[in-house]
C-alpha cells in the first residue's frame, strides 16, 4: 500500500496570530508522524516553510512545487524529497492536486483562497474526489464557511457544495478526518 500524500495550502507569510505558526508545525509533524507525504508550494516562508520544516524535522516525506516566477520571492526549499520547478501557477496547482490524496487549506492569503477555490470548483464539477479540510485555526475560516453557505443559500451551488470541505480547529481534528477519509 502506498503512503498518503496530503496537499497544504496556507500562507506565505506568517500571519499576525502565533496560533497560525502553532498550527502549522503540528500539521507537519503530525503528517510525517503518520507517514505521510507532505506535498505544498515548496517555498521556506511563511506557514509553507514552517509546516516543511516541521516535516522535515520529523522524518517526513516533502514534495515541493513552485512555480519558476517565485522562486526567489518564497524562497524554493530545495532540500526537499522531492523538488519540482514549474513554468506556471497553473501547473504548479495541478502537479500539486495530482499528487495528492487529500487537500488541508491552512490561513493564508489570496493565494490560498485561489488553491481552495479551484480544488473546490474541480471537486464540485467531479474531477476529484479528494476530501478538503480547511484547518481553522482560531476560527480564521468563520467567514470563508459563511460565504459558501451565503452562495448555496442564494441559489448559486447545490447544497452538496457544503459537504465537500470538512474543518477541523486543530492539526489533530485534521488528521481525524483524513484519517476515516482515506481508510
Amino acid at each position: 500500500m502506498n503512503p498518503k500524500s496530503v496537499c497544504v495550502y496556507c500562507g506565505s507569510r506568517p500571519g499576525r496570530d502565533a496560533s497560525y505558526t502553532a498550527a502549522a508545525e503540528a500539521m507537519g509533524h503530525a503528517l510525517a508522524a503518520e507517514k505521510w507525504r507532505l506535498v505544498y508550494g515548496a517555498g521556506d516562508v511563511g506557514l509553507m516553510g514552517v509546516v516543511a520544516r516541521a516535516a522535515q524535522a520529523s522524518g517526513g516525506e516533502t514534495f515541493g512545487v513552485i512555480p519558476t516566477h517565485l522562486l526567489q520571492r518564497e524562497v524554493g526549499k530545495t532540500d526537499l524529497t522531492r523538488f519540482v520547478v514549474t513554468e506556471t501557477m497553473h501547473e504548479r496547482k495541478k502537479v500539486m492536486v495530482m499528487n495528492a490524496d487529500a487537500i488541508v487549506m491552512m490561513p493564508g492569503g489570496a493565494g490560498s483562497l485561489d488553491e481552495f477555490f479551484e480544488v473546490l470548483t474541480w471537486r464540485q464539477l467531479g474531477l476529484h474526489d479528494k476530501p478538503i479540510v480547511l484547518l481553522d485555526s482560531e476560527g480564521f475560516w468563520g467567514p470563508l464557511k459563511a460565504l459558501l453557505h451565503h452562495v448555496v443559500d442564494e441559489g448559486f451551488a447545490d447544497h452538496s457544495l457544503l459537504d465537500f470541505v470538512q474543518s477541523a480547529e486543530t492539526a489533530d481534528g485534521v488528521m481525524e478526518i483524513l484519517r476515516r477519509a482515506l481508510s
